[in-house]
This record gives C-alpha cells, sequence and structure tokens, in this order.
C-alpha cells in the first residue's frame, strides 16, 4: 500500500513508519523540515503542514491510507487539534484518500469508572489542558464521513523503554475495554495497532484503546 504518516518526525510516527516500511509499504513521511529527519530510512519524505488542507492535499495524493502522529506543543492544543483535524479532513477527501488512523491520548477515553480518565479526580491538572485539545479534535472527526479511527493507548508510554529501541518491532497488542492510567506500552507496540487499522480496518469511525497482551 501507500501509507502517508503526518507528524512523522515524533516518536509515534517515526514508529509508525518504520512499522509500515517492516511490512512492504511505500511510505510518505510528512515533516516539517525533512533536513532533519535522515532517520526516516526507506521513506520519502516531504515537508508539509497537516493544519494545512492544501499541504495535506498534496502530500497525500496518490496514497492509499493516512497515518496522523502530529502534535504541536507550541501550538495552544485546542487550536492545533481542531485545525489540523479539519485540514486533514479537507485534504484527505480533496485527494480521495478514505481512510484515516489518528494517534490518540488515553485520558479522553472512558475509564473503570465509565467516565473519560480527564474527569477523574485524580487527574492531574496540567494535563488537562491538552487532553480537552485532543478531544475537541475528535469531535471535529466524529462531525465527518471520513472512514476514521483514533487509537489510544490504554494508558501511558513506557518511557523507561529508551530511544535505543527505535528499531525494534512491536509486540502482540489487545482493544482494551477501557481505558486504564496504570497501563504501559511502547510507541513500537501502537505502530502495530495503527497499521493494523490501514491495512484491514477493524474500527469505523470510533475511539478504541490498546493495550500490549
Amino acid at each position: 500500500m501507500n501509507i502517508v504518516v503526518f507528524g512523522a518526525g515524533g516518536r509515534a510516527g517515526r514508529r509508525a513508519v518504520a512499522e509500515a516500511r517492516r511490512r512492504g509499504h511505500h511510505v510518505t513521511a510528512v515533516v516539517r523540515d525533512p533536513a532533519r529527519h535522515g532517520e526516516l530510512a526507506g521513506a520519502r519524505i516531504v515537508a508539509g503542514d497537516v493544519t494545512d488542507a492544501a499541504s495535506v492535499e498534496r502530500a497525500a495524493a496518490g496514497q492509499d491510507a493516512a497515518i496522523s502522529a502530529a502534535a504541536d506543543l507550541a501550538v495552544p492544543a485546542h487550536d492545533f487539534f481542531t485545525t489540523s483535524a479539519r485540514a486533514l479532513l479537507a485534504g484527505l477527501a480533496a485527494a480521495e484518500v478514505r481512510r484515516l488512523v489518528v494517534v490518540g491520548i488515553a485520558s479522553i477515553m472512558p475509564g473503570a469508572s465509565g467516565v473519560a480518565l480527564m474527569d477523574e479526580p485524580d487527574f492531574p491538572d496540567a494535563w488537562r489542558r491538552f487532553s480537552l485539545g485532543h478531544a475537541a479534535g475528535l469531535d471535529v472527526l466524529r462531525e465527518s464521513e471520513l472512514d476514521w479511527a483514533y487509537v489510544a493507548p490504554a494508558g501511558d508510554f513506557d518511557h523507561a523503554a529508551g530511544e535505543d529501541r527505535a528499531g525494534a518491532p512491536g509486540g502482540a497488542y489487545r482493544i482494551a475495554e477501557h481505558a486504564d492510567p496504570a497501563d504501559r506500552m511502547t510507541y513500537a507496540d501502537l505502530a502495530v495497532a495503527l497499521v493494523d487499522e490501514v491495512e484491514a480496518p477493524r474500527h469505523h469511525r470510533a475511539a478504541v484503546c490498546v493495550r500490549r497482551a
């Protein structure tokens, strides 16, 4: 397949590129500055702006599916995630790309109590604004007719695994019944779930949590 990955220079994006390439797909890696991302070996690296529909359309031309792992911490979360969601929807539609898989976060997903993790009493205030931004971006996706899937780790990432595992393939995963703040998985594990949703979509216009099996 031809797969375009937006936000390919970040941790989740790099692993998605590597996993798709490992499976033999042709990958277009979209980053702000291609000169800074020589590590994306084997991919076609292009400059692009995920918040601009015309830029998305150019990068997505000729692609079968898209993965978005984009984030910009220098921009207010609500502004970035809503603007990027709208640009992705418009740009992919113009390029006739009908499948989008978005990297999500656990905090906006229901926990064991049934409410979103960010609404539980012990959720850190420092992360609430970022979570609300993600939730707003998901709301934009829900208003569209594009075939999308929002895939979030059930908890957080295992940062102790370190960047030295960047090239290691991910392990098995399973769909989680609910978010769990204690759960940990690697970026490589998540990448397996992302590429699976591109190759053989199981979730359509839906948000799901995944955890390491």
